[in-house]
This record gives C-alpha cells, sequence and structure tokens, in this order.
C-alpha cells in the first residue's frame, strides 16, 4: 500500500489543520517527511485563520516508529549533529520538537503505538489522546543511540524519575492507561475513537479567542522554569506581545459583554 509522496496528508479543516502521517509501513520519519511536517507546522503558525492542529497516523498499528533507521544505515541522513540537517527555523525534527514560537496548540490522536521519534513527536504537543491499544516505548539504548530529540529533554519532567528511567534505560513499553495515570496523555479512549476525540477538543477550542488561546502557550513558554513569583513578574513585564494584545482586545470586550448578555460571544481574533 503506497502512502502520500512525501509521507504526509495535509488538510484545513474549518479553523483547524489536520496532519495524517502516511509513510507504509511504520511512518517513519526521514529528513524529507521531517521538512514537509515542517512546512505544515509553520503554515499552522503563521496562517491566521487556524486554530489548532492534529497530528495523527495511517493505520492502526504505528503512529510513528520514528527515526527512519534504514536511511540512517544508508546514509541519507546523518547521525552525528543530526540536528544541522533539520530546518531549525521550521521546528526541528518532525517540525514540531523545537517549534519555540508555535503559540497554536497541537493535539496528537494516537491510533497506534507511538515509538521511539514517534514518542517524541506526541511529547512536544499540548494534549495526547491515545486510543486504548497504543503502547509508548523507547527503544534506543540497544542500537547505541538515545532518544535526543525531545525524550531525555521532556520525559523527565513529565514522569517520575524512576518511571522515566525505566523507560529509557530499560526500554520497558507503556500502555496508554498507565500513561493516563501518570498525566503522560490527557484521555484514553476505544480503538478507532482517537480521531473524533481529537476533533472535537480542537472545534472546541477553535471557537475561542485566538489571542487568548495564543496567550496561553505564550505564557507557558516565557515563565517556564521560574518562581511563581518570577511568572507574575515576567507577564507584567510588557515583554509578553500577545498577552499585552489580548488584555486591550476587541475579543475579550466582546467576551465579557456576552457573558452578561447570555450569548454565545462572537470573536473576531483582534
Amino acid at each position: 500500500m503506497d502512502g502520500s509522496p512525501l509521507g504526509a496528508r495535509i488538510e484545513k479543516r474549518g479553523k483547524v489543520l489536520e496532519i495524517t502521517l502516511d509513510r507504509p509501513k511504520v511512518n517513519a520519519i526521514d529528513n524529507a517527511l521531517s521538512r514537509e511536517l515542517g512546512r505544515a507546522f509553520v503554515q499552522l503558525r503563521d496562517d491566521p485563520a487556524l486554530m489548532a492542529g492534529i497530528i495523527t497516523g495511517a493505520g492502526d498499528r504505528l503512529f510513528s516508529a520514528g527515526w527512519d533507521l534504514k536511511a540512517l544505515d544508508r546514509g541519507d541522513q546523518p547521525l552525528d549533529k543530526w540536528w544541522e540537517s533539520e530546518d531549525a527555523a521550521s521546528g526541528g525534527f518532525a517540525g514540531i520538537t523545537e517549534m519555540w514560537d508555535l503559540d497554536k496548540p497541537v493535539i496528537a490522536a494516537l491510533n497506534g503505538h507511538a515509538i521511539g521519534g514517534g514518542m517524541e513527536i506526541a511529547l512536544a504537543c499540548d494534549l495526547i489522546v491515545a486510543e486504548d491499544h497504543v503502547e509508548f516505548g523507547l527503544p534506543e539504548l540497544p542500537l547505541g543511540i538515545v532518544p535526543d530529540a525531545g525524550a531525555l529533554q521532556r520525559l523527565p519532567r513529565r514522569l517520575p524519575h524512576a518511571v522515566a528511567m525505566e523507560l529509557l534505560l530499560l526500554g520497558r513499553r507503556m500502555p496508554a492507561a498507565e500513561a493516563h495515570r501518570h498525566g503522560l496523555v490527557n484521555a484514553v479512549v476505544p480503538k478507532g475513537q482517537g480521531m473524533a476525540k481529537a476533533c472535537a477538543w480542537a472545534d472546541q477550542i477553535a471557537d475561542l479567542a485566538p489571542l487568548a488561546v495564543r496567550t496561553i502557550k505564550e505564557v507557558f513558554r516565557a515563565t517556564e522554569g521560574q518562581t511563581v513569583r518570577q511568572a507574575f513578574a515576567t507577564m507584567r513585564s510588557g515583554s509578553l506581545p500577545t498577552y499585552q494584545r489580548m488584555l486591550t482586545s476587541e475579543d475579550a470586550k466582546e467576551g465579557v459583554r456576552a457573558f452578561v448578555e447570555r450569548r454565545k460571544p462572537v470573536f473576531k481574533g483582534c
């Protein structure tokens, strides 16, 4: 079965950009697909008509197995300083793991296992819904490499230390239900229902005021690692342009007015 030409299907559905990894058999990421994903996330970032993104995988066995190891073995992509072959301006590996200025939410709809770089893509998303048969795994260590496209950086911040080390050092697979207990995923749904749940979340976000949605990610990024007191100071420093625009926006006035008038607000993004 053939996939899409570069390995991804990209479709606008109203205010939502849907990205489907479609590179049989395991949706592995090579340089061409990584750059294609980067272009998709740049589109999400820069298109004012878009409010949220969803990334999922074709099929139901593997969301993504991560790096294309065959391409790595052939020398089509480097291992040493691999990041230099990625487009840093377009989000690094898979277009999202290092897209620091993406202020629109991305939802991972995991309809298959998230392995290696596939798990790192999911960790870079803002919300994760996993179907109940999904497992997470980081099998890099027996290959003589490490998961350095996000797992080493993000996993210890998301899981208890001992549990993170089990995944990293022992390569243990974590079922979706356990990932949910640890707060690694937001929801677990029956097989075949992941995309429907992600679409419902994305549509809910699409109805919100754009500047308020973008402010959430702007503030999270700017205050990461700060104390609560420092975070308050950062928010009041005038250095967060989206937050400042939101405070004086017509949408903020409309939201309050609509609440008082007991009607649904009509947000315009300004």
